[in-house]
């Protein structure tokens, strides 16, 4: 029997946090599947002052609004503390995270049982990249950029554009 209550619905909120130094093409396409999935999508930047990030936070905002700012239900923002304190402030019910490989797995679930522990309201939603993007990390895009190879098919053109001019100087 439907509801006959005037309740607006509770919009379904995920997290999607990330360093995102740089932005990259698999991020784009975690996100953008992401965001058909949930109403709302807070793609959120983490603040880690322990890393040494190419791009400062506010760069790294800036590429992510150049590149998904504009899907539907999509926001974008930053975050600092545990995560689980940014999904309750932000209102979530689930954090959305990437895995390219294996390799990713293991670390990826020892975060969303321990996000669980502290929070067993904060559940984890995995989403596998295109098969095209499953080999592309922020870390070797850096690497490759640093030897003046060919990243343009790896990341957004604004966020290429940049990145090289940071590291080639």
């Amino acid at each position: 029997m439907p509801s006959t209550t005037n309740k607006p619905a509770r919009l379904r909120t995920a997290v999607c946090p990330g360093s995102f130094d740089p932005v990259t093409n698999g991020h784009v396409d975690v996100i953008e599947r992401a965001s058909r999935l949930f109403d709302r999508l807070i793609v959120a930047v983490g603040r880690n002052t322990a890393k040494a990030p190419v791009f400062t936070v506010e760069e790294r905002l800036e590429h992510l609004r150049c590149t998904v700012g504009d899907l539907p239900g999509v926001e974008v923002t930053a975050f600092a503390g545990l995560l689980t304190d940014a999904v309750r402030q932000f209102g979530a019910l689930a954090v959305v995270r990437g895995l390219r490989a294996v390799s990713d797995f293991e670390w990826e679930f020892q975060m969303a049982l321990m996000n669980r522990e502290l929070d067993p309201g904060c559940e984890t939603v995995f989403l596998m990249p295109s098969a095209r993007f499953s080999f592309v990390s922020s870390t070797m895009i850096r690497e490759i950029a640093r030897l003046r190879g060919d990243i343009s098919a790896f990341v957004p053109e604004p966020v290429a554009s940049a990145l090289l001019e940071r590291v080639r100087g």
